[in-house]
């Protein structure tokens, strides 16, 4: 059996490249069917990354958001037909809109919905940490960013949600891949 999950692409930039990498590795190294899911913002942010065109033409499920419920995936994830949902990057905004139970947008509608139908969500916020951090702009620049102490208060209440698995880094949806096709393989 192959394993079936949405990942799904907020608007941000930081560790994007990083994810991209890592999904590229996930479909490469297993026996995977990827559904990608992008937000509004995260079309822009991927095509300033020129990002856009290449993952579209990488998995042949590649949705940008018409609205909460379009395209219609959040009633799939909440009937099990995916085994899990993982959304890397996760801007400030998904996370306090998740954490406060605002399903507006098409990734909180299916954060909520795969909770309701008790499917695991993998999220990396990419404001967790207090303090200064430095990403890499499309052009190769460095920019020097400060978080917010409100939005690495919200990735502490999204840890302690039900149905939320926190990563520290993207790369650790490697490990729920292979522990999930070991399920499958069982």
């Amino acid at each position: 059996m192959v394993l079936k999950f949405v990942w799904g692409i907020t608007g941000s930039g930081d560790y994007l490249q990083e994810t991209v990498n890592i999904m590229k590795k996930v479909i490469e190294d297993f026996e995977v069917k990827v559904t990608v899911i992008v937000s509004k913002e995260g079309e822009l942010v991927l095509k300033w990354y020129k990002l856009f065109k290449p993952l579209k033409n990488l998995f042949s499920k590649f949705y940008v958001e018409i609205s909460p419920n379009r395209p219609f995936l959040a009633g799939p994830l909440q009937r099990g037909k995916y085994q899990f949902l993982f959304v890397s990057p996760a801007t400030g905004n998904t996370v306090a809109k998740i954490v406060h139970g605002i399903s507006d947008t098409l990734i909180t509608n299916c954060v909520s919905q795969s909770i309701k139908g008790y499917v695991p969500v993998y999220i990396y916020p990419v404001d967790q940490k207090l303090g200064e951090l430095t990403t890499i702009l499309p052009d190769g620049s460095k920019l020097k960013l400060r978080m917010r102490k409100i939005d690495v208060q919200n990735a502490e209440l999204l840890r302690n949600m039900e149905g939320i698995t926190v990563f520290s880094h993207p790369k650790e949806i490697i490990d729920v891949v292979k522990d999930k096709m070991d399920e499958i393989n069982e």
